[in-house]
């Protein structure tokens, strides 16, 4: 295993699928997309805020992310993520238009980018059936874990046997929500999750996840912000950043 593995990926211990929440931390990208000492992981190679990353950059970082996990840049599903609630079935040869995938395929690879929104990573090791989502403020008031346990269930998955990791994402602290905001989860059923201005989202998806059938036991959180210098964060540097991504999936 590469030294950089140790660093550069945090892992759910109750997953048992290759999976990993990567950091900013050792890759070969510069500029706003370099880390605090060397070169930053970024996986995004799309025009954001009117930046691009090196695309040569970006493949190297992939490549790295995905192969201590045991998957070729060829195996990686991504998504066209518009924080609505949409959930597809996983394909690595188109990037669609949603939200969260899932997939009972053997040698796919799930992903999403993340820069302050929750990842969410999951599993039926039973069933085989492994799902990723993506949950901003929009996706997590919609539910997105929820829908995304959902569509494992269509594959075969159950929620007893379903595990969830909730990635890196803003911490409650660093995230105030504005009144229209807040009045919508409170008026959702998540008001426990406020304390004034400040939205707790890694508290709401877990609560999520609870009410699709999971128990606790069963749902890991991080409890890492994206404000710390490891990460990328969208807030922190005015959207001139990169991304992290969130993996699992089935080996062939």
């Amino acid at each position: 295993m590469h030294l950089y593995t140790e660093f550069l990926m945090l892992h759910a211990p109750h997953l048992s699928a290759p999976h990993a929440f990567t950091t900013r931390l050792g890759g070969v990208s510069s500029g706003v997309y370099g880390a605090p000492a060397g070169g930053g992981l970024n996986l995004d190679d799309r025009l954001l805020s009117g930046l691009q990353d090196d695309p040569a950059a970006v493949a190297e970082n992939r490549r790295r992310a995905l192969e201590p996990l045991g998957f070729a840049l060829g195996a990686l599903a991504l998504l066209d993520q518009v924080h609505g609630t949409e959930v597809v079935e996983a394909s690595p040869n188109k990037i669609q238009m949603a939200d969260a995938h899932v997939s009972a395929e053997a040698g796919v690879v799930l992903g999403i980018l993340t820069a302050d929104c929750y990842p969410i990573l999951l599993e039926d090791p039973q069933a085989g059936v492994v799902g990723a989502a993506h949950a901003g403020w929009k996706g997590s008031l919609g539910r997105i874990a929820e829908r995304t346990v959902q569509a494992m269930q269509r594959l075969g998955a159950r929620p007893e046997r379903i595990r969830a990791a909730v990635g890196p994402g803003i911490s409650a602290q660093q995230y105030a929500v504005g009144p229209e905001v807040a009045g919508k989860f409170a008026a959702a059923g998540f008001g426990a999750h406020l304390d004034g201005s400040q939205l707790d989202l890694a508290g709401v998806n877990a609560q999520v996840l609870r009410e699709a059938g999971l128990s606790s036991q069963q749902i890991w959180l991080s409890g890492r912000c994206t404000s710390e210098p490891a990460f990328y964060s969208h807030r922190r540097d005015a959207g001139r950043t990169g991304r992290m991504l969130a993996l699992i999936g089935v080996r062939a």
